[in-house]
């Protein structure tokens, strides 16, 4: 994507209602003013809150509120010029149950409140293969415990990739530290049994993995 292109989306996502771009410095002094308020300032009800870590282009959470307009969802990413798609779309069909937020998935815990959040989508984040790396990956012990901390107590998380190594290091973390697997599955479309919802929706990337016949795993846990 041309840097003007970038810039003409940046513009776009400021008038943009369901879109907040807050500083680092407002998310981790606490001063974002949605944290414990989603409900009542923005979506105005007292729907469940659904969060969609590193939501690309809004796809996903863009897809899961035209299904369920009873529920609330939240995109977040680091990349603006990315989620404007999902926004701009969400604001063209008059959808007012999904809003975007510009920021580190790591700082949710100034974004939402503890317990503030049913249910959490990671899709197709990068597996980060490297050793090194693993503070980044986004189902290490350390983003568990964030996650934790913002989901209501029965809350789940959702992990659907299309890489066999991030599927098989999650499982093994989520058996080792002794956390609750609802359901897995290394091929999604090839076995029967996994919650429509997971198959009915399908990102950008995705449908290319499907097109060279890419497996995609999927697993729901809760965490202890």
């Amino acid at each position: 994507m041309g840097s003007k292109n970038k810039l003409k989306r940046f513009k776009e996502n400021e008038t943009f209602g369901n879109v907040f771009q807050p500083t680092r410095e407002e998310v981790v002094s606490g001063q974002f003013p949605l944290k414990g308020r989603w409900n009542e300032d923005f979506f105005k009800n007292n729907n469940p809150i659904i969060v969609e870590l590193g939501c690309g282009k809004g796809e996903y959470s863009v897809g899961l509120a035209e299904r369920f307009p009873n529920q609330n969802f939240v995109g977040i990413d680091v990349k603006g010029a990315r989620f404007w798609r999902g926004a701009k779309t969400a604001v063209e069909s008059g959808m007012h149950n999904v809003a975007f937020v510009r920021t580190q998935i790591e700082l949710i815990k100034g974004i939402f409140a503890e317990g503030e959040v049913a249910e959490i989508w990671i899709t197709f984040p990068d597996p980060q293969i490297k050793y090194k790396r693993t503070k980044h990956r986004m189902t290490n012990s350390e983003f568990l415990k964030i996650y934790k901390r913002i989901l209501k107590p029965d809350g789940v998380v959702n992990l659907k990739t299309d890489s066999e190594f991030m599927h098989g290091y999650t499982l093994g973390l989520l058996h080792g530290e002794g956390h609750e697997v609802l359901y897995a599955n290394h091929n999604v479309y090839k076995n029967e049994g996994a919650p429509e919802v997971v198959t009915a929706i399908q990102t950008f990337y995705e449908k290319q993995y499907l097109e060279i016949n890419k497996a995609i795993t999927y697993i729901r846990f809760k965490i202890k």
